[in-house]
Parts: structure tokens; sequence; C-alpha cells
């Protein structure tokens, strides 16, 4: 049961990147790709429907992993309180952003509104990249399995790190990079004009930049941790992750030099699944590494709830998750197609 409930949180956190990355990539290019009021409104109206659909995802992602892993959520809730915080304040930014610009018409309000929004999304997608990034290099646990991480020790990593370092930075430059990527292909698939050409002119820039943070992050995670990659010679099925995700990469390459945008996002999406599906292949079954005594490190065997309660928790997941995937599902469906300047022009809101 421990290895199910590590698959479905693992599984719920990385949709809740795939579909709300897309809303952080538009508000990461949101300067450059939308120069106009109608055009911000364009970008806007592409992601309105579905923005906070899509943190329904985060709250799963949570409530899964209180319920399945308490002692690790617990401990990780209480290490990364400063950065806990600070998502939450960039979350509740973004989504003041996206109501509140347009309530009231005026170039000062619409401009304070359109920096917030960016601004956060910008930060949102680092701060996620480089919480990957801590998981992965791991925290100073003690013996009672707790720890807290300040933003900043030392550049290199070591025993006691803080939550900023060389590889998580990296990482963090990775999250932005590649949401941002993400962002531009669902632009150019919502969107049409002069902001569909902006999006793919970065686009076809954009999906070589990935390359160089992708390699460095592999070459400083080799060099950190060794014997990281020990689960795929134990599993060898694992090794259709990368396999899948470099095939992903190339796809989204190609797709943006002919300009085909479904391509490049179902493409993007594939890639970010299995990337993070690398991650998690690898990272199993620790839910926290210890950087002070791997001992030390929480697991999903040490850190679960009682097996009555996982299996419990089986029956109610089994009722709530088709719920979401479902709701998730008709809200994409029903507001498919491409925003056009002449279904915002001379209307209310975004």
């Amino acid at each position: 049961m421990e290895t199910f409930w590590f698959a479905v949180v693992a599984l719920v956190f990385t949709v809740y990147i795939v579909l709300d990355g897309l809303d952080f990539g538009v508000g990461i290019l949101y300067f450059a790709v939308a120069r106009t009021d109608i055009e911000r409104r364009i970008a806007l109206r592409a992601i309105g429907p579905v923005w906070n659909g899509n943190e329904v995802w985060l709250i799963l992602g949570g409530g899964l992993s209180f319920f399945a892993f308490p002692r690790a959520y617990a401990s990780g809730f209480s290490g990364f309180y400063l950065a806990l915080i600070l998502v939450l304040w960039l979350l509740m930014l973004r989504g003041l952003a996206i109501e509140l610009r347009s309530h009231f018409n005026h170039p000062v309000w619409t401009q304070i509104w359109d920096v917030t929004f960016s601004g956060a999304s910008v930060m949102l997608a680092f701060v996620f990249g480089v919480a990957v990034g801590n998981l992965i290099r791991g925290v100073p646990l003690n013996a009672d399995g707790y720890f807290f991480t300040p933003f900043w020790t030392t550049f290199l990593p070591g025993p006691d790190p803080g939550i900023l370092d060389v590889y998580t930075l990296f990482t963090g430059l990775l999250g932005v990079a590649l949401l941002a990527l993400h962002g531009a292909y669902f632009l150019m698939m919502k969107t049409e004009g002069a902001v569909f050409q902006r999006s793919w002119q970065f686009a076809k820039a954009g999906s070589w930049a990935v390359f160089p943070l992708v390699l460095v992050n592999l070459f400083i995670l080799s060099s950190l941790h060794p014997a990281f990659w020990e689960n795929f010679s134990r599993y060898p099925v694992g090794y259709v992750l990368p396999i899948a995700s470099t095939a992903s990469l190339m796809a989204m390459v190609a797709c943006s030099r002919m300009g085909k945008s479904t391509g490049a996002a179902v493409s993007s999406c594939v890639f970010i699944l299995t990337g993070l599906g690398v991650t998690g292949w690898a990272y199993y079954p620790n839910l926290l590494i210890s950087t002070t005594d791997p001992a030390l490190s929480l697991t999903i065997y040490n850190s679960a709830a009682s097996d009555y309660g996982l299996r419990v928790g089986l029956v109610w997941f089994s009722i709530g998750f088709p719920l979401v995937l479902l709701y998730t599902f008709y809200a994409y469906r029903s507001f498919w197609g491409r925003v056009t300047r002449s279904s915002v022009e001379g209307t209310d809101g975004y």
C-alpha cells in the first residue's frame, strides 16, 4: 500500500505542475507576448476559466500527503515553513491579480496587477523548481525526523544546506524556463494574431534553451548523489521514463519549428510528466533524504499511516479522484478553442 500511495501522491503533484504550469508560463511570458491591453486580456482569458480549477490538484496533493505520509508531511511543512509561506502569498497575489485587474478601468490599476501577476508567476515557477531541487538534494534531518532550512547558508551543497545553493538555483531556473515554454505552447493553441506569433517565436528559441539547463542539472545531481540512479538498475522497466522524456523533448523542438501548437503542447506535457517520473523512480522509496545521516531519511515505510488507514483511504480516493478528473476534463473541454480579438473587444472582465 505504501508504494501505491507514493505513486498516487507523486502523480497528483505532477498533474498539478502540468496544469497550473500553463498558467505560470502565461504569466512568465505576459509582458513579452502581450503588449497592449487587448492582448493582455486575450492572454488572461486563455487561462481565466481554468486557472483556479488547476489549483484543486495542489490541494488534493497536500491532503493526500497528510493522509498517507503524516510524519513526512509534518517534517516537511515545518522545515520548509518560510518557503511555504512565500508560496501561499504568491498564490494569493497571483489569483488576486487575475480577478481584480479588470475591476477598475485605469492604466495605473491594471499595470499594478499586471506586474503582480507576472512577477508572482515567475517566482512560483522558480520556487517550485527549487522545491524539487531541495527534495532531491536532501535536508538536514535530525534524530527526531525534523529540520529547519534557512533561505541561504552556503553556495555549495553540504551537510547543513539552505534552501538555495548552486544545485537548487539551477533547478529553479529550469523550472522557470520549462514552464515559460509550456505556457508559450498553450498560448499558441489558444490565441491568434500577434500573441500567437510572439509565443511561436519564443517557443522556437526557448525549446533549445531547456537542453543546457537539463544537462547542467543532471551533471550536478550525478555529482551530489552518484547512487541516485540505482533504482533503474534494480527495476529496468524504469528506463522507459528517460527514453520517453528524451523523445518528448526532441518532439517539442520539432513541433516548435513547424508551428504545430497542439503537438508541442502535448510533447511538453509528456516531458514534464516523464521528467518528474524519472525523479520519482530514482527517489523511491525516499520522501525526505537526510544530508546529515542517510539512516535518518524519511521513507514511505517509516512515515506512512497505518495499513488500515491506507486501505480505508483507498475507498474514498476511488470516489473522489474520478470526480476531480471529470471536472478538469469538462472545464478544459468546455472552453476549448482559440480566444479571438473580437471575443474580447467591447466586453467586461478579462
